[in-house]
């Protein structure tokens, strides 16, 4: 700023020569000098005015929203912040084939205590103990008066228990909200869902992760966020999932069965549409596993996949399915099927005497153990191991659920001659009923592998070929006629043409080696429609029993059969099967002359 001379040298001499006072120039210029700082100072007033006014303006509004959401908002109890990494407990739904809803996520709470800020612990211990039973009020009275600061009281409580503890009136006692892993559909499928529980643990978050099933084989994506919570869609139909674990109890409560497993697979795709375990348990309250005792006995315990049993009979087909493709037999060869079979100190019977000879279509129609072990020693033990490697029965199936892979199956450690004949009718290899849906399917499909899987397919997902059409036609053929004329008669189903082979296989003792005298498995594997199949069902019962006649009966014609035919006629429909006629080739109809 210039500031100007109150008497400047100029003014003054001219003033005197002209006789003025030069005193007013001075007055004059004090005064213009007064009125230009009057004016800068009311200008640097009036600018902090209107600052301080815009910050008043601005701080009453950020007030005036704030008092808005929270007069909007629900009330809650304050949260305490734990330090370290936020916990992610997102965690994506899983649906059915349909995207029906079979496991979800559920807002609930968690209930901890800060004794400090405790008014009374004797009303919260005693308050708290008639709200959990389970919780006892003298441990809870002594945490509140003792030295700790923070304590857990439940992990999750239900709305209902909520507001018994908010009746409760204690400032320390606080919720944190968090999420749950709901199975809205409770016991059914809960051998695949396996259940979920908590990892990482905060006062309001948790980390809901997977502990068996698919929950724990896919866990990585269903907690992955990139994934933007999209469903994880599997196989599984629930109508027909339902439908047969009501079957499968009814006909093991009838049966007299320790458990049961059933297994419906597509057999173009692999895709499993519905299996069950018996006895099963509800993953929203999943039991301990067992620390004692036979581990199959545990309701926790799959048997679809982890049970590893000689299937008996029903590997006969597969015998044969592969004879015929290497071209050494066909379905009218004749098979000498004198009995015993002698080999070495071994002796291998039928389970009733069909005569000296037999065609290789009687063999199975009959199951004939004699026939079948003298087809397998036509084929030999290098190429039966081979084509057995090739249809997935010596490796786990990798279905994706994490108890498959502990259902490795079991063979013979010197795979001699007489393995061999023995394996041919089921016994001296242990499979899994998973093992047994896939190797049908091929049988089904036309001699293709499939993979199970337990997730929904866009279309048919076959394999390498095994075995050729033709035997996998004239395999089909047989396994109708098992139905019809055979074993398994009770397990013909009006419309749908079933085909299938019974496998009666005795149990091992878990002890001491040898087998049980009056305990078996007892499998019916089969297909359905005979002359076109669709699907492959599976149904072993452990340990069953018929005490409807006169003596007791376990064979799998008597005790799986009747129950996979029950299944088949219920879950047919929902699989949008029509009932048909049953093709008749012309080959078997003669013509009249006119």
């Amino acid at each position: 700023m210039i500031r100007t001379p109150l008497r400047p040298l100029a003014r003054i001499l001219d003033a005197r020569a002209k006789g003025e006072n030069p005193d007013v120039i001075e007055r004059e210029n004090i005064r213009i000098r007064h009125e230009q700082m009057r004016d800068q100072a009311r200008q640097r007033a009036e600018g902090r005015l209107l600052v301080l006014g815009l910050v008043f303006v601005a701080a009453f509004s950020v007030i005036g929203l704030r008092m808005g959401v929270l007069a909007t908002a629900e009330p809650m109890e304050p949260r305490a912040e734990a330090p370290g990494a936020v916990i992610h407990a997102g965690r994506a739904d899983i649906v059915d084939r349909h995207g029906r809803l079979l496991a979800t996520n559920f807002e609930t709470h968690s209930l901890y205590a800060q004794p400090p800020q405790m008014v009374d612990p004797a009303a919260a211990a005693r308050g708290l103990a008639e709200v959990f039973p389970d919780l006892d009020e003298k441990e809870l009275f002594e945490d509140f008066t003792g030295p700790r600061k923070f304590i857990w009281i439940k992990r999750k409580i239900s709305p209902e228990q909520m507001q018994a503890v908010h009746e409760i009136g204690d400032p320390g006692l606080l919720f944190g909200s968090r999420d749950m892993r709901l199975y809205p559909n409770g016991r059914l499928a809960s051998h695949v869902l396996g259940g979920a529980s908590y990892g990482r643990e905060g006062v309001h978050a948790a980390e809901v992760i997977g502990v068996a099933g698919i929950e724990k084989y896919f866990d990585a994506r269903l907690r992955d966020p990139a994934n933007g919570n999209q469903p994880l869609a599997l196989s599984l139909d629930l109508t027909v999932q339902a439908a047969a674990e009501r079957v499968l109890a009814g006909g093991m409560m009838l049966m007299n069965a320790k458990g049961a497993t059933s297994i419906l697979m597509d057999v173009q795709t692999g895709e499993v549409v519905s299996v069950v375990s018996l006895p099963n348990f509800d993953p929203n309250d999943r039991p301990r596993p067992a620390v004692k005792g036979d581990p199959s006995d545990s309701p926790l315990f799959n048997r679809s996949v982890q049970g590893v049993y000689e299937l008996g009979s029903t590997f006969k087909i597969f015998t044969v399915a592969q004879a015929m493709d290497l071209g050494l037999v066909n379905p009218g060869t004749v098979i000498d099927t004198k009995g015993p079979l002698r080999w070495g100190k071994h002796r291998i019977r039928d389970f009733r005497f069909y005569g000296n000879e037999m065609t290789v279509s009687k063999v199975i129609e009959k199951s004939s153990n004699i026939g079948t072990a003298r087809i397998a020693q036509q084929i030999g033990a290098a190429r039966q191991r081979a084509f057995l490697k090739e249809l997935g029965m010596l490796d786990t199936t990798g279905f994706e659920i994490v108890e498959a892979a502990t259902g490795k199956p079991l063979m013979p450690k010197n795979w001699s001659e007489i393995s061999t004949m023995t394996i041919s009718y089921g016994h001296g290899l242990s499979t899994s009923p998973m093992h047994l849906a896939a190797g049908y399917a091929a049988i089904a499909n036309g001699g293709y592998r499939v993979k199970p899987t337990i997730l929904k397919q866009d279309g048919p997902q076959l394999g390498p070929r095994v075995f050729s059409e033709q035997a996998s036609r004239a395999a089909r053929k047989m396994l109708r006629r098992v139905v019809t004329d055979g074993t398994a008669s009770f397990g013909d189903v009006a419309g749908y043409a079933v085909g299938g082979k019974t496998g009666t296989a005795d149990k091992p003792r878990r002890r001491g080696g040898g087998y049980y005298e009056d305990k078996v498995i007892a499998t019916f594997a089969s297909i359905f429609p005979a002359h076109d199949p669709k699907y492959v069902l599976i149904v072993t019962l452990d340990e069953p029993v018929d005490t409807i006649g006169k003596e007791p009966r376990r064979t799998a014609g008597w005790t799986a059969v009747p129950v996979a035919a029950e299944m088949i006629k219920r879950v047919a429909p929902l699989l949008g099967l029509r009932p048909t006629v049953e093709p008749v080739e012309l080959t078997d109809i003669k013509l009249a002359n006119n």
